[in-house]
């Protein structure tokens, strides 16, 4: 965990207290080295070098779903090429209780730094997984039971009024 030299107070204090608990090496550096390290990105005086983001298979989201005893819930998008908007699609979703996200390979944003921020820490506890065809992942849905909803602009039923009882995966894009 790298931190700006002499930014040790406020929220600050708190992260560096944590990362001691977790056993974090902790380095002080020079503002500057951070704005390299992020591209010159808003790093708030703190950097993290984490592990590349691990995709998961669509049998690890159902299983999740299983071993919670809860029906399966996922979410399956298709061209959302903003990492932002990905980034908040996986913070809702990890309030509303979606077990996983598919996404496709091409024509859709991957998991980026700007999506881990975006999502305020909610794409630790979300599995997603990249799949090369969307309908593909569908018909694979499908076969272990799960009913398929669509979002449309023009839908004669808004979400909040769907029942989404029941397994399910709900198509956004």
């Amino acid at each position: 965990l790298y931190i700006a030299n002499g930014n040790m107070e406020g929220s600050i204090k708190v992260i560096i207290n944590i990362a001691k608990e977790k056993g974090l090496v902790l380095k002080e550096v020079d503002r500057k080295k951070l704005d390299i390290m992020t591209n010159g990105t808003n790093h708030q005086g703190v950097v993290a070098l984490v592990t590349p983001f691990k995709y998961c298979q669509i049998a690890d989201i159902l299983n999740l779903a299983k071993e919670k005893k809860e029906d399966p819930f996922v979410v399956i998008l298709d061209e959302i090429e903003d990492p932002h908007n990905l980034g908040s699609i996986i913070r809702t979703a990890e309030l509303c209780g979606v077990h996983g996200i598919i996404i496709p390979k091409r024509r859709n944003v991957g998991i980026t730094s700007t999506v881990y921020k975006c999502s305020v820490g909610a794409i630790e506890h979300m599995k997603i997984t990249k799949v090369t065809n969307i309908n593909s992942a569908i018909d694979e849905l499908k076969e272990a039971g799960l009913w398929i909803y669509g979002a449309d602009i023009d839908g004669e039923e808004y979400s909040y009024q769907a029942n989404f009882s029941g397994p399910c995966a709900v198509v956004i894009g």
